[in-house]
């Protein structure tokens, strides 16, 4: 092996050459005579050169340092040009070496043999020095492209790393934003003297715009609540989680359902009035395009009654023991839309062993594979099926009833629901 030590820049170059980057070519040839003439030219065109007598001292160059040329005769002793040009091409990494070979073969088959085995082109000897220079011009042009492509191609992958770091990082802290989420609901199952509470929160995403709850007032009232904001993700998520802290189990300073009395004990407050309330806190003091409908019952736990003010949400659901399906309801307008929206209340009456169900449009609104909702219908059928099923377990074939409908578990909307159950015990 001999290293030819020209001047960097070759006389004569102009000033784009004498600034443009040097390559390194590779001239291997059993003739020494052959690889002087070619190392003369092809440094005078603006390459360093190494040279190599050999196809096997080549391929241990090529072990080192990756030329941009190569240059090799075609019929060498030992270990051919050919048998050079595969091995060469297997070393490769993401530098491309430019591989033409010197060959006096010109038959169609022999050039085939070439290509499969990795050259990029060839040039007939005796050497025509202004054609081998054209076609090192040729694949210089294809080299630069390399280059190019390959310099995109690390950015790529430099930003896709990047990205993904990002990517990483906040699906981290949506898992914490839904573990806090899911915090809001503290309690799923709930066994009172009176009956039976069960809580379902479903996000379709990690976290969601829905929110169920209770909440105790004195020994004889329960309220339950059901809220779907408009929209899905984080911005929804932090809306629930301020209206959380407007109907507060936990503290009931907080609560805008509860009236504290002289004797430092809370009522309920009705529900037409609180939804109101509700109303002018979002509209007043949130700067959100947000909206959500509502569902807020008081139930009298002593006497069965039920007074609910429903805005937007879907009916409530009635379940007798018997297991006759009532849907009642209003309808009524979202809350957050406008100032002063009037909202309605209605009442209804439980009976020992009947049940009321609040839930969200995930459930009602849950599509199957050809686009049909299952609708309010295709609830009350679920409902008559697992009329003997209770508390949590309610819930949890209701998630796989969806699921059986829909064809698969990736709800497009959130699904929640609270269900009470009228003096019903986990026990009996």
């Amino acid at each position: 092996m001999q290293l030819a030590t020209p001047n960097l820049v070759p006389q004569g170059a102009d000033d784009a050459q004498q600034g443009a980057r040097r390559r390194l070519a590779l001239i291997v040839d059993d003739s020494r005579l052959q690889r002087r003439i070619l190392c003369r030219s092809v440094q005078a065109w603006g390459f360093d050169v190494i040279e190599a007598a050999s196809g096997d001292a080549a391929l241990e160059i090529c072990r080192d340092v990756t030329p941009d040329l190569v240059l090799s005769d075609w019929m060498m002793p030992g270990m051919n040009g050919l048998e050079f040009c595969d091995a060469f091409r297997q070393l490769q990494g993401d530098d491309y070496g430019y591989f033409i070979l010197l060959t006096s073969k010109s038959e169609k088959e022999e050039v085939a043999r070439g290509l499969e085995a990795g050259a990029d082109d060839f040039v007939s000897k005796p050497v025509d020095l202004n054609e081998l220079r054209a076609r090192i011009a040729a694949g210089d042009r294809i080299l630069q492209m390399q280059r190019e492509l390959t310099g995109k191609n690390h950015l790529i992958s430099k930003t896709l790393q990047e990205l993904q770091r990002l990517y990483d990082s906040i699906d981290k802290d949506l898992l914490e934003a839904k573990k806090l989420q899911q915090s809001l609901v503290r309690e799923r199952s709930v066994v009172l003297d009176q009956g039976h509470v069960s809580l379902l929160l479903r996000p379709s995403g990690h976290v969601g715009g829905d929110l169920v709850g209770f909440f105790r007032a004195g020994e004889d009232h329960l309220g339950l609540y059901a809220i779907d904001v408009s929209g899905h993700g984080i911005s929804s998520a932090l809306m629930t989680a301020r209206l959380a802290g407007y109907l507060s189990s936990t503290a009931p300073e907080q609560n805008v359902a509860l009236e504290l009395l002289g004797d430092g004990s809370y009522r309920t407050r009705p529900p037409l009035a609180v939804m109101q309330t509700i109303n002018n806190l979002v509209l007043n003091e949130m700067d959100t395009e947000h909206y959500f409908t509502m569902l807020l019952a008081d139930v009298d736990l002593s006497t069965g009654k039920v007074a609910l003010a429903q805005a937007g949400h879907p009916h409530p659901v009635v379940q007798r023991r018997n297991g006759q399906i009532e849907t009642v309801g209003l309808g009524g307008f979202p809350v957050g839309l406008v100032h002063d929206a009037q909202f309605s209340q209605f009442d209804l009456q439980l009976h020992r062993g009947d049940r009321l169900l609040l839930c969200s449009d995930g459930v009602t609104e849950c599509p199957n594979v050809a686009a049909e909702l299952l609708d309010e219908a295709g609830l009350e059928t679920i409902m008559r099926d697992l009329h003997g099923i209770t508390g949590p377990a309610f819930f949890e074939a209701l998630v796989w009833k969806l699921s059986e409908f829909a064809g698969h578990q990736d709800f497009p909307d959130d699904v929640s629901g609270a269900l009470f159950e009228y003096q019903v015990r986990p026990d009996a």
